[in-house]
């Protein structure tokens, strides 16, 4: 009688054991710099030391909060932020499932594989930071949320998984539409989406997350500091160690808080919002990863 592999036996309690010790030392290392932000955040700075490990808040207070979202730059930059996030990853998902489509359709699209080998080239070389700026300012997109998002609109690692996923379709499905009618437009919006759900929202996460961190690019193209999203104002934030444009803020900085108290309270509103997204999509993950990645 053949044995079971080792990996189907049952633990023992002290492996058992181990793996929970293990996994909360892991989730303790994760999550305690997070209540760390948070705590000093909220923290009096009246009763806080700079520098003090906390795993709640000292002398429990708003204040930091209510000044920064009662100013200008930080509300302006979180409504910039989530705009470029979301025309963004609509234009990206457009861009990249449609070229996706057909580039899966190889026997029905010429010169579908010379452009999958163009796309796959620039997964091991890219531009560089200096062409890019050149062509950026050679087309007009400098001062332009364009140059945000018309540059990196398609990524060739998630055109790439979506185009397996797309490929794992059977074939069977695309010829009975092609029966009832449907053109190829049709396909794709009628049958080849909705049994791609679980891809499309990991590939649409990958997407907003990459646009949301996203502060180089306006680095580099957006000299207009009203024009900055929350990512590169968090970065003057604490690189500057106090508030940006607004006098209010700077005065009571000084006088109630400290540099500290804000820099972490302009990190978590820059970090709070796109934490939200992920419970929506986590279902998604392993299934859309996994199944647009491995073929056959």
């Amino acid at each position: 009688m053949a044995t079971r592999p080792i990996w189907q036996e049952r633990p023992s309690a002290f492996v058992t054991a181990l793996k929970v010790l293990v996994l909360a030392f892991t989730v303790v290392v994760t999550l305690y710099p997070f209540i760390y932000v948070i705590a000093v955040s909220m923290s009096n700075p009246k009763v806080y030391t700079p520098g003090d490990l906390l795993l709640w808040p000292k002398g429990f207070t708003t204040a930091a909060y209510q000044l920064i979202l009662a100013g200008q730059t930080v509300p302006r930059a979180l409504v910039v932020s989530i705009c470029v996030t979301t025309v963004g990853t609509l234009v990206s998902m457009f861009c990249t499932v449609t070229m996706a489509y057909g580039l899966s359709r190889t026997s029905r699209v010429p010169g579908a594989r010379p452009i999958l080998l163009l796309v796959l080239f620039t997964m091991l070389f890219s531009a560089g930071i200096i062409p890019s700026y050149l062509v950026v300012r050679g087309v007009g997109l400098l001062d332009n949320y364009l140059a945000l998002i018309v540059p990196g609109a398609i990524s060739a690692f998630n055109l790439v998984v979506i185009r397996n996923f797309f490929m794992n379709i059977p074939e069977e499905l695309y010829d009975a539409a092609r029966i009832d009618g449907a053109g190829e437009l049709q396909i794709l919006w009628r049958v080849v989406l909705p049994l791609s759900k679980a891809v499309l929202a990991v590939i649409a996460l990958f997407y907003g997350v990459g646009y949301w961190n996203s502060f180089f690019e306006a680095m580099l193209y957006l000299n207009e500091p009203r024009m900055w999203p929350i990512q590169l104002i968090l970065r003057q934030y604490v690189l500057q160690a106090e508030p940006l444009g607004d006098a209010a803020i700077r005065e009571q900085t000084q006088v109630h808080l400290t540099p500290e108290t804000i820099q972490m309270t302009v990190l978590v509103l820059a970090t709070v919002p796109i934490l939200l997204v992920y419970p929506f999509l986590q279902r998604f993950f392993t299934k859309g990863v996994l199944t647009g990645a491995i073929k056959g």
